[in-house]
């Protein structure tokens, strides 16, 4: 089955390398990281609490902004259809409409700061920072790492963009990434220096639907002999959500423009065996990994894949070589994997059974794999 390059970027290649290593803590905090506190919770007061909008609000990582600012003391405001979660926050103002062509409801308002969550068409983007350009101060837009070229060692703010193919098309499934760099590209020319562009990376932490960093802690709770793909120096990338969170409002507060790549867990390269020895540091379930090669996974048909695992080999390599040195500098920051990894498990196990159901593990296959390679 044919894949799209948004559904390639989400979905991990297996691949190489066999050894094993003695457990070992978490990956330690280098420059950009601190240590853990309870973004919803533990944020302290704003020095000029605002009025902030965020179109969205109410999927993954919006619920995640919201309460960060609502701890901080801002003033929130959500606009979205009213369809996804519209429980999460009574206390919060809901303006009710529709991105394509039902604005009406942010007209004669104002507010200090726009989260723009929910921007995937570049037309439907324009119209609402054309909208509320006179209206707000800083717009912020979430945007991805799918707007690079990933035939590249590594990922700057100004590497190479995706080449946008077909500007009319607004097929989000296939032009996942040609269509965030033209949205990107609206908000910019609308907002100049008012403007800024988050690029996201794999984003974890409690709430996450994807399960992509997620696989890692619930196989390690399971325990047994666990497959470790590939080599082990290779780079291992995500973004915790409330990281994110915390981000995002800080730029906006101290009124911060630009582009900025957001992924961690660390400043510094974090290796797929810290990663995986860190994450086991945290459970206490009996287990082992077997590190099991690159080229023996791919042979397999079909391929063995497994998340936040990318190639190094080939026009993909730069998915996990993301350079976030500009937002640190403006002030993100990333807790330990430690805390992400058991904060994340913990959520997930206290999720109904229906939803754990969703995340497939993949024992059999693995079993299977494990026994192949065992017996070489």
């Amino acid at each position: 089955m044919t894949m799209t390059r948004r559904e390639f970027a989400g979905t991990s290649l297996a691949v190489a390398g066999a050894a094993t290593l003695p457990a070992v803590g978490a990956a330690a905090c280098s420059e950009g990281s601190r240590p853990s506190t309870d973004s919803d919770s533990a944020a302290a007061a704003a020095a000029q609490p605002g009025r902030l909008l965020i179109l969205g609000g109410t999927g993954f990582i919006g619920p995640h902004m919201v309460r960060h600012a609502l701890a901080r003391g801002h003033e929130v405001t959500l606009f979205n259809r009213g369809r996804t979660n519209p429980e999460l926050f009574p206390g919060v103002e809901t303006l009710i409409g529709d991105r394509d062509g039902a604005l009406d409801a942010l007209r004669g308002k104002e507010w200090d700061y726009v989260i723009d969550n929910s921007g995937y068409v570049p037309r439907l983007v324009r119209d609402s920072a054309t909208l509320l350009r006179d209206a707000v101060g800083r717009y912020l837009f979430t945007s991805t790492g799918s707007v690079y070229n990933f035939d590249q060692d590594e990922l700057r703010e100004d590497s190479t963009l995706l080449e946008v193919t077909d500007p009319a098309s607004e097929d989000v499934g296939q032009y996942y990434g040609e269509l965030k760099v033209l949205c990107e590209e609206a908000v910019q020319e609308i907002y100049g220096d008012r403007g800024t562009v988050t690029r996201l990376h794999v984003v974890a932490g409690p709430g996450d639907p994807t399960d992509r960093f997620t696989y890692w802690p619930v196989r390690t709770h399971h325990g047994g002999e666990v497959i470790a793909p590939g080599d082990m120096d290779n780079p291992v990338q995500y973004i915790d959500v409330r990281d994110l969170a915390e981000f995002c409002m800080h730029l906006l507060e101290a009124d911060t423009g630009g582009i900025f790549n957001v992924a961690g867990p660390t400043l510094d390269e974090t290796r797929m065996d810290e990663f995986l020895y860190g994450i086991r540091a945290t459970v206490t379930t009996p287990l082992s990994f077997t590190w099991v090669d690159e080229d023996f996974l791919r042979n397999r048909e079909p391929p063995a894949r497994f998340p936040l695992w990318y190639s190094q080999r080939g026009p993909t390599r730069a998915l996990a070589q993301v350079r976030s040195h500009r937002g640190v500098e403006a002030g993100l920051r990333f807790r330990p994997l430690a805390v992400t990894a058991r904060e994340t498990l913990d959520w997930f196990l206290g999720e109904p059974e229906e939803r754990r159901a969703q995340l497939q593990l993949n024992l059999e296959r693995d079993a299977e794999i494990l026994a192949h390679w065992n017996s070489r």
